[in-house]
């Protein structure tokens, strides 16, 4: 019996002859190339490699040498001519005034005109969603912000109210096809309603304005 030890045993491809291949791998081969005392190895298998580098880098250079992708995005430069509704629910009124407040001042500074302004009072954040809808479809507005606060108590109520409230203003703004910003806070107690309306946390009114301010001039001026 002959030892496991020895050596390998090879196989001589002669150009005369090639062992019979399966016709699934006919096109695997290899190839070896005698140049300069050298020898120069190269394979293929059709079907089963990846592209050659070649191919790959010009598949690389024809997709940067098309045409530059356009983008669209809303301005904050200035808001004259736009003309915004905000929706306030006085429950919590010692906060949504604050957010008022600061969505005004916002919209001052990007030189939106007072007449162009509408505050809209409604009892609470459960009928915000309802009255913005009704805003957006008049067409006499460009943007309608809704602002209200939400606070935990000891029941679910507050999740009833919160859930609803972003489901009536996100449907406000599909039905109407007008931008209906969200600017409801929903937070833990008074303390954090306090900090996000002119608080450490800034003023979401603030924000609120800024989103409107930007999807009204996207609206006005690419998706018309």
């Amino acid at each position: 019996m002959k030892s496991l030890a020895s050596s390998p045993p090879c196989l001589r491809l002669t150009p005369t002859s090639r062992p019979h291949l399966h016709p699934r791998q006919s096109s695997c081969f290899s190839s070896v190339t005698k140049s300069n005392n050298s020898l120069s190895f190269s394979s293929s298998a059709s079907g089963f490699a990846s592209p050659p580098l070649a191919v790959e880098k010009e598949l690389r250079s024809s997709f940067v040498r098309t045409e530059a992708v356009r983008h669209v995005t809303g301005s904050l430069i200035r808001g004259e001519g736009l003309r915004f509704a905000i929706v306030v629910a006085r429950f919590n009124e010692v906060v949504t005034k604050l957010l008022l407040e600061g969505a005004i001042e916002t919209f001052k500074k990007y030189s939106v005109r007072e007449e162009d302004i509408q505050v809209i009072w409604v009892p609470g954040s459960f009928e915000i969603g309802v009255v913005a809808q009704n805003l957006g479809k008049s067409g006499n507005f460009h943007a309608v912000l809704c602002i209200g606060a939400v606070i935990r108590g000891d029941t679910t109520h507050y999740d009833a109210v919160a859930n609803s409230a972003a489901s009536g203003v996100l449907s406000a703004g599909i039905n109407s096809g007008v931008p209906c910003i969200f600017g409801v806070l929903t937070c833990e107690d008074m303390d954090q309603a306090l900090n996000r309306s002119g608080g450490k946390a800034g003023n979401k009114g603030a924000e609120t304005a800024l989103t409107a301010l930007e999807m009204a001039s996207l609206f006005e001026h690419h998706l018309k």
